[in-house]
């Protein structure tokens, strides 16, 4: 049933990280318009794009934020592990299993964090005044559902390691 679960989680995973990339496409589009527009004249066309730069900080959030989850399943997350690697098997298994209930609670705690400051910005009607002018919780909204998806797959990481060979993990290894 887990396995299945997984899977599936996998694939709606899968699915975040290549929004993730359409997204970055988006912004390589609106950042090569702009700059189009800027040093060439199109009778009728504006000089330039004035949120574009709003517009691509934000697109690199959400793309950070869908890639995210995603690059923690396939192990391709920050790792440092080198002094992993040398230990005894079943010590080096008990500090990923410690680094593993740090990242969870790490997850869950910020996930409780910003989606608390996403409802406050809501219910104060916080606005965000650059160029565009939007509601602030539109851009802290997504924060907090990264970060319960990362708890998810966090969980399914250590139903991983506990399933596997008691050692440390071989995915993502930097030192031999």
């Amino acid at each position: 049933m887990i396995e299945r679960l997984s899977v599936l989680w996998g694939r709606l995973l899968a699915a975040l990280a290549l929004l993730g990339c359409l997204l970055l496409l988006a912004m390589m589009m609106i950042i090569v318009t702009d700059v189009a527009l800027r040093n060439a004249a199109f009778e009728g066309l504006p000089r330039g794009l004035a949120w574009s730069n709003e517009i691509s900080e934000w697109l690199l959030l959400l793309v950070t934020l869908c890639v995210a989850p995603w690059l923690l399943r396939q192990g391709q997350h920050i790792r440092v592990d080198i002094l992993l690697q040398p230990l005894p098997p079943r010590l080096a298994w008990a500090l990923e299993w410690l680094g593993d209930l740090i990242g969870l609670a790490t997850c869950v705690v910020l996930m409780g964090v910003s989606g608390k400051a996403a409802v406050d910005s809501m219910a104060a009607g916080s606005l965000s005044i650059k160029t565009l002018v939007m509601p602030e919780w539109w851009t802290l909204a997504p924060v907090p559902v990264a970060f319960g998806l990362l708890s998810v797959e966090m969980l399914f990481r250590m139903h991983r390691l506990w399933r596997a060979e008691r050692g440390p993990r071989r995915d993502a290894v930097s030192a031999a």
